[in-house]
């Protein structure tokens, strides 16, 4: 499964949004677990300010000092989950989103050892998921969002896994890697940020 996504990442040209604002990337990683791979995600801890109880994957707004957007992304796994980024191989990102409110987000796609320790940091997130890929995969999903988005109604697949919902930006991105990397034709329509691009 693994070399198969590394292929068709390989060759995929995600879309690219730069609307001059704030910038964030996460990482999708995955580990190289043979057979059915594990998704890595977390649960963002009820007091923040933004996105509180929401799972997400690690990541995070891009500080002056990051070089890049990847930069940031392993920034912020190793400081939300204590992934080193020695740790990660890098296969390739995926296409650029625009969050609620108005962060350009890039996920970037890497493979984490099968045995990696994460540990989260308490002060952001209250526990980390890892989810067979196989469960998406199946489209066990839990109900069907319809999202209304800058003139347009999204259909977005929102999962439940171990009493949490995974929807919004975060279930997006999935369905993507999913279809991208393992051809799943979960139904999803061309975000708005990109129509207009």
């Amino acid at each position: 499964m693994i070399n198969q996504l590394k292929q068709r990442l390989v060759r995929y040209a995600p879309r690219t949004l730069d609307n001059g604002g704030p910038q964030a990337s996460v990482l999708i990683a995955l580990t190289d677990k043979s057979g059915d791979p594990e998704v890595i995600l977390t649960r963002r801890c009820d007091h923040l300010s933004t996105h509180s109880g929401e799972i997400a994957f690690p990541g995070g707004k891009r500080d002056d000092t990051d070089p890049d957007l990847l930069f940031t992304a392993l920034r912020e796994a190793e400081e939300e989950v204590g992934l080193k980024p020695e740790n990660v191989q890098i296969i390739g990102p995926l296409g650029d989103v625009l969050s609620k409110h108005k962060l350009q987000v890039r996920p970037y796609v890497g493979i984490i050892p099968e045995g990696v320790e994460l540990i989260p940091n308490l002060d952001e997130l209250d526990r980390i998921h890892r989810v067979p890929l196989s469960f998406f995969l199946d489209d066990r999903r839990h109900h069907t969002d319809k999202i209304l988005f800058r003139g347009m109604t999204h259909y977005v697949p929102a999962y439940e896994f171990e009493g949490d919902i995974i929807w919004g930006l975060t279930a997006y991105m999935l369905v993507e890697l999913l279809n991208v990397g393992f051809d799943a034709r979960i139904p999803m329509k061309v975000r708005p940020e990109h129509s207009i691009c």
